[in-house]
C-alpha cells in the first residue's frame, strides 16, 4: 500500500523589515500572492466563518453560523436548505483558493426544456427538471447546452486576477501597489527611515496556516504582515515591557533636575537637522538603489 502525501501549497514573499521597530515595511510579492489577497474579497462571509471558527475567530458572527448548523431541518424552507447557507458558492470568479484549501467555483448548472418534441421550440428553459412546460404541462427534462458569452478581445489565457509581468508591493496594512523605486522611497519617507542599515530582508513562506492567520488578522489589525510573520519578536517585546518594573523615585539619578534640561542644547536641533535633510535623502536614495539591485 502506498501513502501519497500532498504537499501544502506555499508562496514565497520577501519582507523588508525595520529592525529597530520590528515591523514589516512592505513585502515584495508576485502574482500568486496578490491573486490570493484579492480573492479574499470574493469569499462569502459564511466561508470565512467556516475557515476561522476553529482558529479563534473574534466576534459573534460565528454564532450565526453555529445557529444555522444546529437548527433542525424542519425549520428550514425546503427550497433553501442549510447547505446553501453554510457552504455558499462565490459568483465573483470561477477559481479556487489553494492556500485556504477552498474551492469557490460555482456548481455547473444544467438547463432543461420541454421533453415533448412538439414544444421543443418553445422559448422556455429551466434549471430544475421538475418544472412543467407552460404549453403542455409536461416536465421539462430535456437538457440543453449553455453557450457562454464571448471573452473580451484583449482577454488572455492567464488565470487569476492580476497580470504576472510585474512585482507587487504589499504593505503591512495590505495595501497593494505595483513595485517601483519611487514607491519604495515614498514609503521609507512615510516610515521616517533615514538609515538603510536598519533595514533587513527576510524571505518567508505563505502557506495554509499563514493564510488563515492573515485572513484572521485582516479583520482587527492594521499591521497584518507584522502580526503574521513577526509575532514572536513582538510578543517578546511586549512581555519585556510587562515584566520590567517601573523605576522608583529612589532609583532615579539624584543629580538629575528637570529644570536643568535646556531644549536649546539638543544635539539634534531642528535647524541643523533641516540643513542635512537633502544630503541624507541623497545618501538614502543611493544606498536604497544598491539594496534593490542586490
Amino acid at each position: 500500500m502506498f501513502i501519497i502525501i500532498m504537499e501544502e501549497p506555499q508562496i514565497s514573499l520577501k519582507l523588508l523589515i525595520n529592525s529597530q521597530r520590528e515591523e514589516v515595511i512592505y513585502a515584495e510579492a508576485g502574482k500568486d500572492c496578490v491573486d490570493f489577497l484579492f480573492h479574499i474579497l470574493s469569499l462569502p462571509i459564511a466561508s470565512v466563518i467556516r475557515l476561522l471558527r476553529e482558529n479563534g475567530m473574534v466576534g459573534t458572527v460565528q454564532n450565526l453560523y453555529e445557529s444555522v448548523k444546529n437548527l433542525d431541518e424542519t425549520y428550514i424552507l425546503p427550497q433553501h436548505g442549510k447547505t446553501s447557507i453554510l457552504t455558499p458558492k462565490s459568483r465573483a470568479c470561477d477559481c479556487s483558493v489553494p492556500l485556504l484549501q477552498l474551492s469557490t467555483s460555482p456548481n455547473e448548472k444544467t438547463f432543461y426544456k420541454c421533453s415533448d418534441y412538439r414544444h421543443s421550440n418553445v422559448r422556455c428553459i429551466t434549471d430544475d427538471p421538475r418544472a412543467t412546460c407552460p404549453s403542455c404541462f409536461k416536465e421539462m427534462t430535456t437538457s440543453v447546452t449553455f453557450v457562454a458569452p464571448p471573452l473580451p478581445e484583449n482577454a488572455t489565457n492567464e488565470a487569476g486576477v492580476v497580470k504576472g509581468v510585474v512585482s507587487y508591493m504589499v504593505m503591512d496594512d495590505l495595501v497593494v501597489k505595483p513595485m517601483s523605486t519611487l514607491s519604495i522611497l515614498t514609503l521609507l519617507k512615510e516610515f521616517n527611515v533615514r538609515d538603510v542599515s536598519v533595514l533587513q530582508e527576510k524571505v518567508v513562506n505563505l502557506g495554509t496556516n499563514e493564510a488563515l492567520n492573515l485572513l484572521k488578522a485582516s479583520f482587527y489589525s492594521k499591521k497584518v504582515l507584522t502580526e503574521v510573520f513577526l509575532t514572536t519578536s513582538l510578543h517578546k517585546r511586549f512581555a519585556f515591557l510587562l515584566t520590567e518594573p517601573l523605576a522608583d523615585d529612589d532609583d532615579m539619578d539624584p543629580d538629575y533636575h528637570e529644570d536643568d534640561y535646556d531644549d536649546d542644547d539638543d544635539d539634534y536641533a531642528d535647524d541643523d537637522y533641516d540643513d542635512n535633510d537633502d544630503d541624507e535623502d541623497d545618501r538614502m536614495t543611493m544606498n536604497l538603489k544598491k539594496l534593490i539591485v542586490t
